[in-house]
């Protein structure tokens, strides 16, 4: 991996960690799959009432099937391939813009150190992850 994208993943990594992102990458279509389909059915079994029903059952079961499915974003973005690690590594440096440095540290010490910049760096990160990896994301258990 080359220099630049590894000190923008660590960047990554330790901006999630700070601010306690968890992400569910493959059930949280499941869940809602469970969710839609009891309304769906609550609907045909007891029209709007079995909606109301069906979608609030479902909404429990699909919420219960997709707990403790939740992991850490840094271990997520540490397991991508390199091509998507590259297409993070782009989005992120289209933020850092002309910020220049030299190793991981300096760079994770200019972001931590500029609130605008971290919340900017975040929300490419969470775009990334909700649009491209399609999780769904948790803040602070």
């Amino acid at each position: 991996m080359a220099p630049r994208v590894d000190d923008v993943m660590r960047l990554c990594c330790e901006v999630s960690t700070h601010d306690q992102i968890k992400v569910a990458v493959k059930n949280s279509t499941k869940g809602a799959v469970v969710a839609g389909g009891t309304a769906f059915l609550g609907g045909l079994l007891g029209g709007p009432p079995g909606i109301a029903v069906g979608g609030a059952v479902g909404g429990l079961l699909g919420s219960w099937l997709t707990s403790g499915q939740f992991k850490p974003l840094p271990e997520i973005l540490m397991e991508l391939p390199p091509q998507q690690q590259q297409k993070l590594y782009s989005d992120v440096v289209a933020i850092l813009g002309s910020l220049d440095w030299t190793d991981a540290a300096q760079l994770i010490a200019l972001v931590m150190g500029n609130a605008t910049l971290q919340q900017q760096v975040v929300a490419a990160l969470l775009n990334y992850v909700t649009k491209e990896l399609r999780a769904e994301v948790r803040y602070k258990d």
